[in-house]
């Protein structure tokens, strides 16, 4: 037995197996079966190759680097500045040119701050008091301006007074302008010069025409006939976000510039150009929300004849602009493209799989389809009877359970060379379920080997 087993695996070694097709002749499964095979090729056509371009290699790691410079100048005269010419230098912060830039447009001043002690504004809780006992000397006041010194001091003959404090005083207490002192802002220009670099194809461009006209810059301005001339207008800006520049320049906003470079490098360079967007970033409520706007607060700093530091405080209310690269880029690569082609020969299979379930489970005739494409065979299990006769024509039983050969029903002996044979028959519900042999089968065996 052993070396029988090790002799067949050795020949099985050597055996090849291929797959048995049954054609079912039914026009409804058939016509499911080519929708499916079309849509599968129409994806993978025009969704995975035309649209998402699968064939290519892509990268996203995009290197970015933005100059700023904005430029224009407005007057303005006022109380608290008296008359000013405002150029780049004063309402510019940071004045470097990174990629975000903060362009002033409203102010609230107090000059002439010195440190010593004063009330505090009655506008902060923390700072309301009815006797000194609620001014402990050296408390600082919560969302205040400065430490407390002890002392509640009162107005006239009013009940609750404020809190002295030592700070920069005079406090800050004007409310922000109605109007915006630097309304002419919106005729501003930005100049934001974008450098990329995509490292997995080694490629570089810029937003800038590449051109040795030194007017072109001071002439041009961004459109539709003036894509590499980044020099935009703040009012434009603003308004391609759905905003008005002059209730944005009142209270402060943020304003979002994205500039989106989606290169196909399997065309000329020339092919890969920016695309600019525009969106307001701050939430912007209803109202006159405490949410709504965006503003801080910086100092200039001076001395006097004495040597005494005093300072000029500004509340800057204005635009900050984000400035946001993104990309990527893409190149004709075998790998992605032998992968999706995969893809959808594994998709197509599927659609057949789909179709057998339909064909031998779902459909009317499913019973008859599904006997078709399984087939049950079984060994057939000789009588004492036939095995001695078997034994005396010098065929071993073992051997015949060992090997046995199914033959369509209805075979009948080939020559004479051929001694005997077995007659074994596939079976299926409709056959004979316990797969004893038929006694007229049994006769003919036994006529066979007389």
């Amino acid at each position: 037995m052993g070396q029988a087993g090790c002799k067949g695996l050795s020949q099985a070694l050597f055996d090849y197996k291929t797959e048995k097709y049954v054609i079912a002749k039914n026009k409804k499964v058939g016509l499911l079966y080519r929708l499916l095979q079309v849509s599968i090729l129409t994806y993978l056509v025009v969704w995975v190759f035309l649209v998402k371009k699968g064939y290519q290699d892509t990268d996203t790691s995009l290197q970015s680097s933005i100059v700023t410079k904005v430029k224009g100048v407005t007057f303005t005269n006022t109380t608290e500045l008296g008359e000013r010419l405002w150029d780049v230098a004063d309402y510019v912060i940071p004045p470097q040119g990174e990629n975000v830039f903060f362009v002033i447009t409203n102010l609230i001043v107090t000059p002439n701050q010195r440190q010593e002690t004063c009330a505090e504004s009655e506008s902060i809780p923390d700072a309301w008091c009815y006797t000194d006992n609620d001014c402990p000397p050296g408390e600082p006041v919560v969302a205040g301006n400065g430490v407390k010194t002890g002392r509640c001091l009162r107005v006239g003959n009013m009940q609750r007074g404020t809190c002295e404090i030592f700070a920069w005083c005079p406090v800050e207490t004007k409310s922000r302008p109605v109007k915006p002192l630097l309304g002419k802002a919106e005729d501003f220009t930005v100049y934001i010069k974008n450098f990329i670099r995509f490292p997995k194809f080694n490629f570089s461009k810029t937003n800038v025409l590449d051109t040795k006209d030194k007017a072109f810059l001071k002439s041009c301005q961004f459109g539709p006939k003036n894509p590499y001339c980044p020099i935009f207008r703040l009012g434009s800006m603003v308004s391609w976000t759905g905003s008005d520049f002059q209730e944005i320049a009142q209270q402060g906003g943020v304003i979002g510039i994205q500039i989106e470079w989606d290169c196909d490098l399997d065309k000329a360079p020339s092919e890969c150009n920016p695309h600019y967007s525009f969106s307001r970033l701050d939430n912007t409520f209803s109202g006159n929300s405490i949410s709504s706007g965006y503003n801080f607060r910086f100092a200039r700093y001076y001395r006097d004849g004495a040597g005494v530091e005093f300072r000029t405080l500004m509340k800057a209310y204005g635009i900050r602009f984000d400035v946001m690269v993104n990309g990527k880029a893409g190149k004709f690569s075998i790998i992605p493209t032998i992968i999706n082609i995969g893809s959808g020969v594994a998709l197509m299979g599927a659609g057949a799989f789909f179709c057998d379930l339909v064909l031998i489970y779902l459909i009317k005739k499913s019973h008859f389809y599904r006997d078709k494409k399984y087939e049950e065979v079984r060994i057939l299990q000789v009588v004492p009877g036939l095995a001695e006769s078997s034994q005396q024509g010098g065929i071993p039983e073992a051997e015949e359970a060992e090997h046995p050969e199914a033959q369509p029903r209805g075979s009948s002996q080939k020559g004479n060379s051929c001694r005997y044979q077995q007659h074994l028959e596939p079976t299926r519900s409709s056959h004979l379920g316990n797969g004893k042999v038929h006694m007229e089968q049994l006769q003919n065996l036994r006529t066979a080997e007389a």
